[in-house]
């Protein structure tokens, strides 16, 4: 039945004809190096030391993790054709999982039942939408308000007397260790501290990437590698995508689209616990009520602008996560980034213009035109604004993004088999 499947359902993506031109990893890299050059060209100009440092890629890569985590539930539960809204609430459960058993017995069970909470909240999410075919979005909300109302209610019972605790917080968790590559720092402060002009940004995000970095953060990212081999690299990962493309085609082989449904929602499920204990172990070494502040939803957003597929989900977590830690870190710098928005929008109506789209070169010119003149007669952004930098982003991001997605075609529909 597998070489049946396998020769008779095309994937779910089938390749598209060769192209002349670059390859789409020469093509990332020169995405990287330019963006790279302009960022390092952007803190010569503007002294903003903090778009590149090491401090600022640290606090990025910690924001980011808890956000790709969340991101990679959604894909695995899209992927088979499951709407996962109820992400956030998966990730509260995990938080309080974490927080609840990690104090008592170890970071590391905190983790385990992190990961069991949140599967169990995708379970319940899987009965309904798959099972009782309950809409997606209705369900998918319901399980966030079950989510923060059970921890609410387990807290109160469970830590109100603990000591350091409370209904809404846990103890502390001991801290989960934070390797470096050996020798590495000692090589890369000198140069990040004397301000060249790309070495000095390179060794700031190298030291950011490479030098205590939590064993978690080291995890999240061999599962975005294990979940691209097996969704896409394996006769599971072939079978679990048809269900998100055609379930009734893949039903009509002998796939069991339930089942294939309720395992990808329950990994999802898993994965969002997983972002939980991040949050609960790494970020904050407590469980503390409302801790998430969203991010489940923003997990969405990356995943949606990375194109339902592993890679471009890592650049969208790692894009939200960046603009999160300059609000956090440097007013200064944030007020900088006013002059890279400038330039992405040149580039992107440079673009169009080539391309002989007319709208919407004359409106990325106008906005292009008017966050350069917002640079040149300000000196530093209001507070407010700089706060809502993430979710400014998130916006214009997926609507930049918009025109080029293909979401899988069955994701968000309620799957009926054959005959019932």
């Amino acid at each position: 039945m597998s070489a049946t499947l396998e020769s008779t359902v095309p994937p779910a993506e089938a390749p598209a004809a060769p192209k002349k031109g670059l390859t789409r990893p020469v093509r990332i890299t020169l995405y990287v190096v330019a963006g790279l050059v302009l960022l390092s060209a952007i803190r010569q100009i503007t002294g903003a030391t903090d778009l590149t440092s090491n401090g600022t890629v640290s606090a990025a890569l910690m924001l980011a993790v808890p956000i790709g985590l969340a991101g990679l539930g959604g894909l695995w539960s899209e992927r088979a054709g499951v709407v996962n809204l109820g992400l956030e609430g998966m990730m509260i459960l995990g938080t309080f999982g974490a927080g609840w058993i990690g104090w008592q017995h170890g970071p590391w069970a905190g983790v385990l039942t992190a990961v069991a909470f949140g599967a169990i909240g995708g379970l319940v999410h899987a009965v309904a939408t798959v099972t009782f075919g309950v809409d997606h979005t209705v369900s998918g909300v319901a399980i966030n308000i079950l989510g923060l109302g059970t921890t609410q209610y387990l807290a109160g019972e469970l830590l109100a007397d603990t000591p350091g605790g409370g209904e809404t917080q846990s103890p502390q968790i001991a801290a989960l260790p934070k390797p470096s590559v050996p020798g590495l720092n000692s090589v890369l402060e000198p140069l990040e501290k004397h301000h060249w002009f790309l070495i000095s940004d390179i060794a700031g995000i190298l030291r950011g990437l490479l030098t205590n970095v939590s064993i978690l953060t080291i995890l999240a990212v061999l599962l975005v590698v294990v979940s691209y081999l097996i969704l896409w690299q394996t006769p599971f990962g072939l079978r679990l995508r048809s269900v998100g493309e055609d379930p009734h085609a893949a039903e009509s082989l002998g796939v069991k689209v339930r089942l294939y449904k309720y395992v990808a929602v329950v990994v999802s499920g898993g994965l969002a616990g997983l972002a939980g204990a991040f949050l609960a172990i790494v970020a904050s070494s407590l469980y503390r009520e409302g801790q998430t502040g969203g991010r489940g939803y923003i997990g969405l957003a990356a995943m949606i602008f990375g194109n339902w597929r592993p890679g471009g989900l890592v650049m969208g977590a790692g894009l939200f996560g960046y603009t999160d830690a300059m609000q956090l870190r440097n007013a200064t710098a944030v007020h900088a980034l006013l002059l890279v928005v400038f330039a992405l929008l040149l580039a992107v109506t440079l673009l169009n213009l080539y391309r002989r789209r007319w709208i919407p070169a004359v409106i990325g010119l106008v906005f292009a035109v008017l966050s350069l003149v917002w640079y040149l007669n300000t000196d530093e952004l209001p507070g407010p604004i700089t706060t809502m930098t993430p979710y400014v982003t998130t916006l214009l991001v997926l609507a930049l993004a918009a025109q080029h997605l293909r979401m899988p075609k069955a994701d968000g529909l309620v799957y009926r088999p054959e005959g019932k």
